[in-house]
């Protein structure tokens, strides 16, 4: 068979491009050397339909990762529950339920919690409760705890340069941002997240950080890939969601700290919201973790996280007495920020689907009924959604054939509000 023949006849992959003639073109012909009815899940397409239901269940048997250690004596999660499956979700043309906003949003694990209490918990098989999902870019909001944390202890400073941390960052685009520009997502460098253009920079940064198959020119790793990136504007703009700008802020905490992100997290956030199962993170080829979206976590313990943020940066330790585990101002200021974060947002894409919103601190907003609510989000339906105003927080793992659907996500963010409003109802 010709290279061109054997081309013709590889499948064509929407996140990744291989090389002509490469082993990767041709990767997918193996499936027949696997046991009858196993699919080959591989670097090429762990990311699509059908394969990533699986994939994201199992992320460390496709890719190097690194534990995130979880608490010896966890936090206690009571259960009350609360039949929520028929609570009206008024407003959709296209559910009119929970369970069907539930059952139309390919939902992998559903958790409602208030006043530290479970009210509802649900698994689709096969995810369990003690199995880890991927969070994709909750994994920001994660990281920029780690950060609040470093800031509260003098560590690192959100106002200084970011090659006071990083000095090689001095020769990309990045130089002359601050700290404070990639806590907002709002650099100037060229860098476009484009999920279904193969070639887009999004889809390079995977490549060298080992999330798909090196290219030839790709480079090794995640911080050689940030080192490339040119400017394009001034620092301090409109908002524009670039994950890069985590990984860069990734790399920034850990050079303050010393420390790897792993053992961050495990430190700073992890251990102390009480977590109950160890998390991972997934790892690039040079062990860097990949900040921007790598962490694997049980659904009780992004609910455990949800709390802390509801609780301003506390949470209740194995003794019963509160600790702070990210300062209050970081997630009080993110809640009620400068009026120029909120007019960054207004001018950028984003606005159209999150009215009324604005990005803080790697979190997301939008205005609730009595005040803002915190979204944590990531691609193909992760989040966690916190309303400070009812004491509700809301957990939904998803698995989403496509990265991003406006209509799954409006819809999922006003069923977690009218659950929130049928449980704070007189």
């Amino acid at each position: 068979m010709t290279s061109e023949t054997a081309d013709a006849t590889a499948p064509v992959h929407p996140y990744y491009a291989p090389e002509p003639d490469s082993a990767w073109a041709r990767v997918d012909r193996h499936d027949a050397l696997l046991p009858s009815g196993q699919p080959l899940v591989t670097l090429a397409n762990w990311q699509e339909e059908p394969h990533l239901h699986w994939s994201f269940q199992h992320m460390r048997e496709v890719m190097p990762s690194q534990v995130i250690l979880g608490h010896e004596a966890p936090l206690a999660l009571p259960e009350r529950p609360i039949e929520l499956g028929e609570v009206p979700v008024s407003g959709l043309d296209w559910a009119d339920t929970v369970d069907q906003v539930l059952a139309r949003t390919e939902t992998d694990g559903f958790l409602v919690l208030k006043d530290g209490a479970i009210l509802a918990e649900r698994y689709t098989p096969p995810m369990v409760r003690r199995r880890r999902h991927l969070v994709m870019s909750v994994s920001k909001s994660i990281v920029s705890c780690v950060a609040g944390s470093l800031a509260g202890d003098g560590l690192l400073d959100p106002e200084a340069s970011v090659e006071t941390y990083v000095p090689e960052l001095a020769a990309s685009g990045y130089a002359g941002a601050r700290v404070r520009t990639l806590l907002d997502m709002r650099s100037g460098i060229r860098f476009r997240e484009t999920y279904l253009d193969p070639e887009s920079e999004v889809r390079v940064m995977e490549r060298s950080m080992g999330w798909a198959p090196r290219n030839h020119g790709d480079p090794l790793g995640m911080y050689p890939y940030i080192l490339t990136i040119a400017s394009e504007g001034e620092h301090g703009g409109v908002f524009t969601y670039r994950s890069i700008d985590t990984d860069t802020l990734g790399w920034v905490c850990e050079r303050a700290a010393g420390v790897r992100m792993a053992d961050l997290i495990s430190d700073r956030v992890w251990q102390p919201i009480g977590a109950f199962h160890d998390a991972e993170v997934t790892a690039d080829p040079l062990g860097s973790a990949i900040h921007d979206g790598g962490v694997s976590a049980t659904l009780r313990d992004l609910g455990r996280f949800g709390m802390m943020l509801l609780q301003q940066g506390r949470a209740l330790g194995p003794d019963g007495a509160w600790r702070q585990v990210v300062p209050a101002e970081w997630i009080s200021g993110a809640l009620f920020p400068p009026a120029d974060v909120r007019d960054a947002f207004a001018r950028s894409e984003n606005e159209p689907y999150l009215p009324g919103g604005w990005y803080r601190n790697q979190f997301w907003f939008v205005p609730g009924d009595n005040g803002p609510i915190l979204l944590c989000l990531g691609i193909h339906g992760q989040m966690v959604f916190v309303e400070p105003a009812t004491g509700v927080v809301g957990v939904k793992l998803s698995s989403w054939p496509l990265p991003q659907s406006a209509q799954k996500l409006s819809g999922t963010i006003w069923m977690f509000r009218e659950i929130a409003r049928y449980l704070t109802s007189p």
